[in-house]
Parts: structure tokens; C-alpha cells; sequence
């Protein structure tokens, strides 16, 4: 029991890290980036630092909040094209909306950083479908941006998320990818019902 302790310690630990530093990584070099929430000061630097010309905003549009408010009048300030694509992390994408979000992907001006609230979850499925939809990445390549690397807890059926990784799975033929054992073991031969957000 005390391991276990430990090991949520270490990894409330590694969380807090990963969200004081806006849970930003490098997903393409020079092309697509992945963050939280970032702040204007955040957007300034990634400008600055990695040369970003649009964002995509996995949280949808929400004017008159001022992280959206702000988000918009900086990427405005410093001419970067933002985009919206409003999607939750608690429920299964459809694959024609996961299309229209690949689309979205392909089309942005790069170099494209993508976020949602923490940066772990709607990212991270947004992350997975630019690396196998256009970058053509191995599987376990676009699989990986949906790790506790990024601060993704995937637990089937009880994971609040876990819907961004069965979405991801719905697509793999799409991309090639060949049926993997583990969709047998959680149950993927029939998935949840789809939904529009």
C-alpha cells in the first residue's frame, strides 16, 4: 500500500511539474507543438521560440472568458491565425469529426501549436491523429501522445478520458494500422456510441 502511495506521490509530482511548465512539447520540430492553456506571456514565447503562426483551440470558442478573450487578442496582437474546434475529452469523436479535425490540422499555417485546458488529453488525441493522419508516424509514435508522459490517465471504463484513446482507436484503420491485441482486451470490437462534441 505504501508503494502505491509513493508512486501517486511521485507522479502528483511529475504532474505539477508538467503544468508549471504549460505541459508544452515538441510533437513535429518546426511544425506541431502541444500545450495546456497557454497565457499570452505563453503565446508570446512560443512565438518567439519556435516561430508559432496558428493555434488550434481543441476548447472551442468561449468569448467572454478571459482565457479565450486574451488567447484571441494575443494570437491577434502577433498576426497568428487561431482557430477553434470545440471537443470534450469525456466522449467517443466521431470519425467524421476526427476527419474534419485532421483536416483542420493538415490546413494550419505551421508552425501549428495545439491545445486544450492541460494539454493531456483532447491534445494528445489531436497530437496522435497529426502524426499517423499526415506525418504518417509509426502506431506506437502517434499511440505515445496519449501517455502519462503528457499527463493522460487512460484506464478503461474508468478513466474520465479514456474515450480520446478509443476515438484514436476507431481511426487506426484509416491510417494502416493493423487491428492491435489490445482492442480485444478492452472491448473495441463494439464500441461506445459516438458523439457530436
Amino acid at each position: 500500500m505504501r508503494g502505491l502511495a509513493g508512486l501517486l506521490l511521485a507522479y502528483g509530482v511529475y504532474w505539477g511539474l508538467l503544468m508549471a511548465a504549460g505541459n508544452f512539447h515538441v510533437v513535429v520540430p518546426g511544425e506541431v507543438y502541444r500545450a495546456a492553456q497557454p497565457s499570452a506571456k505563453d503565446i508570446a514565447s512560443y512565438q518567439q521560440n519556435y516561430g508559432i503562426r496558428s493555434i488550434i483551440n481543441l476548447r472551442g470558442a468561449s468569448v467572454g472568458r478571459p482565457w479565450y478573450d486574451d488567447e484571441v487578442a494575443e494570437a491577434n496582437k502577433r498576426g497568428i491565425v487561431h482557430l477553434d474546434f470545440r471537443m470534450s475529452s469525456s466522449k467517443l469523436q466521431t470519425p467524421e469529426r476526427l476527419e474534419k479535425l485532421i483536416a483542420l490540422l493538415k490546413d494550419a499555417p505551421k508552425p501549428l501549436l495545439i491545445h486544450c485546458a492541460w494539454g493531456a488529453d483532447r491534445t494528445g488525441l489531436a497530437a496522435a491523429l497529426y502524426l499517423a493522419g499526415i506525418d504518417r508516424a509509426p502506431e506506437a509514435e502517434a499511440e505515445s501522445q496519449l501517455s502519462l508522459v503528457f499527463g493522460h490517465i487512460s484506464v478503461p471504463y474508468l478513466s474520465r478520458a479514456y474515450p480520446m484513446d478509443e476515438s484514436f482507436e476507431l481511426m487506426e484503420p484509416r491510417f494502416g494500422y493493423p487491428k492491435s491485441a489490445w482492442d480485444d482486451v478492452v472491448g473495441l470490437a463494439v464500441p461506445a456510441k459516438p458523439a457530436e462534441g
